[in-house]
This record gives structure tokens, sequence and C-alpha cells, in this order.
């Protein structure tokens, strides 16, 4: 999985050009428990870093799934509607949230790498 990025709030972004794929990492999906409803946001809504862009509700608990980096929204993942368990079954492939053309691409370098993140995670345990 190298070409991730990761967020200490367990998001996960992958680069491709201008445009970054957006979903929760294993580690987040599996806090939350089984996932039974996702929101998405509108297709051309802007969002800076940090911001809100999603929420997820679980058997346990709502959450909010935060932009690792600022752009437009330029699609989001519609199976998720009728499937939000995908999130569960596949967090960093089929279950992405959405997909952000990046207002400053550079911003990705600024987030976790692989081996950043899984030392974060020790440190959570």
């Amino acid at each position: 999985m190298s070409g991730l990025r990761y967020t200490k709030d367990h998001e996960w972004a992958r680069l491709d050009g201008e445009v970054a794929t957006v979903g929760i990492t294993d580690y987040a999906q599996a806090q939350l428990g089984d996932i039974v409803f996702v929101e998405l946001p509108e297709p051309g809504k802007a969002m800076g870093q940090g911001e809100e862009a999603a929420v997820v509700e679980s058997v346990k608990a709502a959450s909010e799934v935060y932009a690792p980096l600022g752009g437009e929204v330029v699609e989001v993942n519609a199976s998720l509607q009728d499937e939000p368990a995908l999130v569960n079954a596949d967090p960093m492939g089929r279950g992405w949230f959405l997909k952000l053309k990046l207002s400053d691409p550079a911003a990705f370098d600024s987030l976790m790498d692989e081996a950043s993140y899984q030392a974060y995670l020790k440190e959570l345990a």
C-alpha cells in the first residue's frame, strides 16, 4: 500500500494526478464496528483540509470523517448508500468514500506514510 498517506484521525488518501481517493483505515472501521450508514458530500462541494467530509454510523456510534486534504469533491462512492458494509469488508479498496480534486497536490506529502502510520498505531495500543 505504498502511495497511500494517512492522518491521525485514521483517514487514508491515494493520489492519482491531482485527484485523491479518500477513505478510512482498517483500524478505524474495526474501532467503529459494523457500519450501517454512510453520509457522503455532494459532488462539487469544496472543503478544506481537516473539515468534515462524511459521516459514518455504526452499531456503536456515529463518527465524522475528515478531509485529509483540501479540494473539491469530484466523485463519491454511491455503492456505500446501498452497501455501507463495504467499508468493513474492504476499507482500503471498494469501501472508499470520495474523490477530491486537490487544491494543493503537494500537501499530500505532508501526511503520514505507511511506516509513520504503523508507528502511530503502536503508540495507541
